[in-house]
């Protein structure tokens, strides 16, 4: 089976919000963990110097904007999204081009990240409803 290697090269290059989601779903199950009992592995290197330096410069490339896309700001705590899935392997290895590789790093909001992995579309944020007058009055 061949793996799908996704990039912020390719990414960008979809012009809708929803497009680039659906570039990204991993259509995950929810409960399905990723490090199990070695969770720890993951959370220590997420708190890494280098990390937190790559972490700084996403946020910059993508404007703070969810999936990198003008008009979604992120209001809120601001997730790095790894594009392809990493494993223990590449912590204890520090398979660092895998790691760190901005190429493979996006910036999504804590809701977009859950529908990336869960493939859950209806977590994705939409766009506030225009109020009009009397749209919210039952007897009119």
């Amino acid at each position: 089976m061949k793996v799908m290697i996704r990039t912020y090269s390719d990414l960008i290059g979809f012009k809708t919000f929803h497009d680039r989601y659906r570039y990204l779903q991993l259509s995950g199950s929810v409960g399905e963990e990723t490090f199990g009992f070695d969770r720890y592995l993951n959370q220590t290197f997420y708190r890494s110097p280098e990390w937190r330096k790559v972490r700084d410069s996403v946020i910059v490339r993508d404007n703070g904007c969810d999936l990198a896309m003008d008009g979604h700001e992120i209001r809120g705590r601001i997730v790095i999204h790894h594009m392809n899935p990493i494993t223990e392997k590449d912590i204890l290895e520090r398979n660092l081009e895998v790691l760190l590789n901005s190429e493979f790093l996006i910036s999504v909001s804590y809701n977009t990240h859950n529908a990336i992995h869960y493939g859950d579309e209806s977590l994705l944020l939409t766009e506030p409803i225009e109020r009009q007058p009397n749209d919210t009055c039952p007897w009119r």
